[in-house]
């Protein structure tokens, strides 16, 4: 079995390519690459002194969970490397090694169009959407579940890839067990999650029996962009954090009939 992966170049990516390497035959990985410094590094967010404490909260949860950004030493990952956005601008005949897989996994990449969407629509690839849809779109949605006193709601949804921004069928939500968890541990718990469950889902053929369930738009919570995660936010959130205990009592009290099949662990 061959995976092709649309993805990025954290940490967290990384530890995806490595997961699905460990059941593929090959894996084709396209990186669209940021800094792996953000908050320090003025990149997709700011460098304000408030966001490079923010940042370094997240950039701390991630080493914790997935360990420093470091060199992929499996035989059989095959990797292309790009600026963050370049992925519209590539041709088939570039691309065209990594379109003859048998899945096709989406975490991370820029917002795809044209040709490369097309392709990936007829071939029914999936979404890892870091959020918990239909209650949070958009943009950092984890980010604004905790913000707004939620973390029951900070998780993944897994879903069909789709034109539209993070509206594609739902397949499953995945999301962290009740445990206590900094908050920002939580957020990069809610990734590992998502990993583990959609990579023993492609290894034993059962994610493709699963049958799409539409998004009920009625049932959003917030829909959010970049440009709204400003310092006052984030400073607001730095200062406000709940507690480990607060966030597994909250976890203990998630409504599992908002989920579709719910993954927790």
């Amino acid at each position: 079995m061959n995976i092709t992966v649309f993805t990025s170049n954290q940490p967290r990516h990384l530890s995806l390519i490595k997961d699905l390497a460990s059941v593929a035959e090959k894996v084709y990985a396209v990186h669209e690459c940021n800094t792996v410094f953000p908050g320090e590094v003025k990149d997709f967010f700011g460098n304000s002194n408030v966001m490079e404490k923010y940042f370094k909260h997240v950039r701390d949860a991630e080493k914790k969970v997935f360990g420093e950004v470091s060199f992929l030493e499996e035989d059989n990952v095959k990797q292309l490397i790009l600026k963050d956005g370049d992925l519209n601008k590539l041709s088939r005949k570039i691309l065209e090694p990594a379109l003859q897989s048998d899945v096709y996994v989406v975490f991370g990449a820029s917002y795809i169009k044209g040709w490369l969407i097309d392709y990936l629509l007829e071939k029914k690839a999936i979404n890892i959407h870091m959020g918990v849809s239909p209650y949070y779109r958009g943009s950092s949605c984890n980010f604004w579940a905790a913000y707004e006193g939620h973390p029951e709601l900070v998780g993944a949804t897994i879903h069909l890839l789709s034109r539209g921004l993070d509206s594609g069928d739902i397949l499953y939500h995945a999301l962290p067990a009740p445990m206590e968890l900094d908050p920002f541990v939580l957020g990069m718990k809610a990734v590992e999650v998502a990993h583990k469950s959609i990579v023993s889902r492609i290894a034993s053929g059962e994610i493709i029996e699963y049958i799409g369930v539409p998004q009920d738009r009625s049932k959003e919570l917030r829909y959010t962009k970049n440009s709204e995660f400003t310092d006052e936010v984030a400073r607001d959130y730095l200062e406000n954090l709940l507690s480990p205990k607060e966030v597994r009592e909250k976890l203990e009290r998630r409504n599992l009939a908002m989920l579709e099949k719910p993954f927790i662990r």
